[in-house]
């Protein structure tokens, strides 16, 4: 069993991270986040928290994003607006990401009392409030001169809170998500069918479109079984081939009440015990004799409910028939059919939900 809090620290998930292989990755999938990834390299869990981080409109109005990757390349050096701010600044190359580390600034450089710490809190948080952040600016000012951090250095610190009204994250809230981040690599690496499944089973969702998904996932080896009102539920479902079954509800136009009426649908009599021989003629390796009525009588393409007898080919030992475009990519379900044909299919879901939606409608 998969537990989500304890999660092995696994090199090939970071390898598939810094390939930025993130669609459908939590936090991490849009355009922005991809094209960052590489440049980061992540290779622990606290890197994977600053990339949560520093793609959000206070980090990149405040210029911090470019500066922060050149220095983890070792393409500039690792500098402070003031010595003071190193203790501060030294886990992140002395570039200001988090909102905490602009509050001890704002304290350290400033002289903010935990008063004052607070108010600038609750502007950095208060609508993205831009018009308290140039009030507080200016106490910022009047503190910064007179512990002596005046003219570059004073507005470089101004410009990194400033730019935290436009949105940043707390350190706290980017480690919550980098651990989902990383959770939804983790499964999306190692349990893809279940990963894709559930994507499919919440749109809308994310940046992508369903048929990407899909064929991100194809891209994985993960294979799909087509929508089949025989045996889809309405939700996306993992096979136990490990493939995954489409689920009723990427049928275009069908509605949701009628396709869990569908779902809901047991196996009609005379199929349901046509299943039952089959099923016992397969384990037991016995033929079973053509009776011609009977075979007659059974003669419904389970899947798409064709009973055109020049169509109908025999696919097993048993007395099953499909029709020659569902023979070729038939499996034994040793699970009978829901519905004999598309009247009884129509019989017993649809026609019972008349007074609700109207044939027209679902047709």
């Amino acid at each position: 069993m998969v537990d989500l809090a304890h999660l092995p620290d696994d090199p090939a998930v970071y390898k598939m991270l810094c390939e930025a292989d993130t669609i459908g990755v939590f936090q991490v999938e849009s355009r922005a986040q991809m094209a960052t990834l590489p440049r980061l390299k992540p290779k622990e869990f606290y890197d994977l928290v600053v990339q949560v981080a520093i793609i959000r409109p206070g980090p990149i109005v405040g210029q911090m994003v470019h500066p922060y990757l050149n220095r983890r390349a070792g393409r500039e050096p690792v500098q402070y607006a003031h010595p003071s701010l190193e203790p501060i600044l030294a886990r992140t190359l002395g570039v200001p990401l988090f909102q905490e580390q602009l509050l001890r600034i704002a304290m350290v450089a400033a002289g903010f009392t935990g008063g004052q710490a607070e108010e600038l809190r609750r502007a950095m948080g208060f609508k993205r409030s831009e018009k308290r952040m140039k009030q507080i600016e200016v106490q910022l000012r009047e503190g910064m001169a007179r512990n002596g951090i005046t003219g570059d250095a004073a507005q470089q610190i101004i410009t990194s809170i400033a730019s935290f009204a436009l949105y940043g994250f707390p350190e706290s809230h980017a480690a919550s998500f980098a651990l989902l981040a990383y959770a939804s690599a983790y499964l999306k690496l190692h349990f893809p069918a279940a990963f894709y499944t559930a994507l499919l089973n919440n749109q809308p969702m994310g940046f992508y479109h369903p048929s990407t998904l899909v064929k991100d996932a194809q891209r994985r080896g993960v294979r799909f079984h087509p929508v089949d009102v025989q045996i889809s539920d309405w939700d996306c479902t993992v096979e136990p081939d490990g493939a995954i079954r489409l689920g009723l509800r990427y049928v275009n136009g069908l509605r949701e009440q009628v396709g869990r009426s569908i779902c809901s649908a047991k196996a009609s009599g005379s199929a349901k015990a046509s299943a039952e021989r089959g099923r016992s003629a397969s384990l037991s390796g016995e033929r079973q004799p053509d009776r011609s009525a009977e075979a007659f009588a059974l003669r419904v393409c389970p899947k798409c409910g064709c009973d055109d007898e020049s169509m109908l080919e025999r696919v097993d030992a048993s007395s099953k028939w499909f029709c020659n475009n569902c023979s070729h990519d038939w499996t034994p379900r040793h699970r009978a059919p829901r519905f004999r044909s598309i009247d009884d299919l129509v019989a017993r879901t649809v026609s019972k939900l008349k007074p609700v939606c109207s044939m027209s409608s679902t047709a």
